[in-house]
């Protein structure tokens, strides 16, 4: 790879400027699926949200020696670490009239999943002296997280339609939006933690892998996108553009996790199984020009 090309690459996946583009990209799946016109303010928010969380989540557990650590990520981003508080910072500051767009009750749901997102990486809670946050909790950090992408990128959008355009979602279809999207997001997360296998042994992070192994969490992401197929085929009416572009976006997902190891460059996963879900938007967008 072209040495500028690389170093141009690095900045979009390692600084997270690449996963608030997924998180905007499954903000617009909610709503090509709904048939409605996106909500710049809500795809703004899910944009800046989602990179100041990761960014702090990471800044927050800088190893000792980063430039020392095996992985490409740690080294980068503790290498930019100016750059990466100046983005975190610009987030922060973006959020703040964001959030005034929203009505009361998307700003509840956001505070709610912020202080959530929060808990997950800062240790908070203690017991025996010893300090931890909700993702050391055994086999619960693959469902936070899959819980706040869900409702971040369906629900918050959802909410701010019903209020904007007086458009009107069913309970039932909430769910089901919800569930689907919460079905693939821990299904795309699980190879990510059969990456970090070892080292989260080492740091006794009871993961999925680390309760399963590495086999059967593979089998057990295969059989969250076989719901998420499941549910697919029960309720969809007719095979049209949607069910098309859905469909082909599990089957790739399920093709690139069975191919996925923990020995596989940073990459692969970062960019590959991360970008499934701009996929999954581009393929609806694609499906939909061939149908009109």
């Amino acid at each position: 790879m072209n040495k500028y090309l690389r170093q141009a690459l690095d900045c979009l996946l390692y600084s997270n400027i690449f996963i608030a583009f997924c998180a905007v990209a499954q903000g617009l799946v909610t709503y090509q699926l709904l048939g409605t016109q996106p909500e710049k303010h809500v795809l703004g928010l899910l944009f800046c949200s989602t990179l100041a969380l990761y960014n702090f989540s990471i800044l927050l557990i800088k190893p000792e020696k980063p430039e020392n650590s095996e992985f490409l990520r740690i080294r980068w981003i503790f290498s930019h670490y100016r750059l990466m508080i100046t983005l975190t910072i610009i987030a922060v500051f973006c959020i703040l009239p964001l959030f005034f767009f929203l009505n009361t009750s998307t700003k509840i749901l956001l505070v709610c999943l912020a202080l959530v997102s929060v808990a997950y990486s800062l240790p908070i809670f203690t017991i025996h002296d010893k300090h931890f946050g909700l993702r050391n909790i055994p086999g619960v950090k693959l469902f936070l997280i899959a819980a706040v992408w869900s409702l971040s990128c369906v629900l918050i959008p959802i909410l701010e339609l019903e209020s904007s355009i007086e458009a009107s979602v069913s309970m039932n279809d909430s769910i089901l939006l919800i569930a689907k999207r919460f079905l693939f997001i821990a299904a795309i997360t699980i190879p990510f933690d059969i990456r970090d296998l070892f080292q989260d042994k080492r740091n006794e992070l009871k993961t999925i892998p680390v309760i399963l192994g590495e086999k059967k969490a593979l089998l057990f992401c295969q059989g969250l996108l076989v719901i998420y197929l499941i549910l697919l085929l029960l309720f969809t009416k007719s095979i049209d553009a949607n069910f098309l572009a859905l469909m082909f976006t599990i089957i790739l997902s399920g093709w690139l996790i069975f191919r996925s190891e923990w020995q596989r460059n940073e990459y692969y996963y970062f960019f590959y199984l991360d970008g499934t879900m701009i996929v999954q938007f581009l393929m609806l967008l694609l499906c939909s020009f061939f149908t009109v």
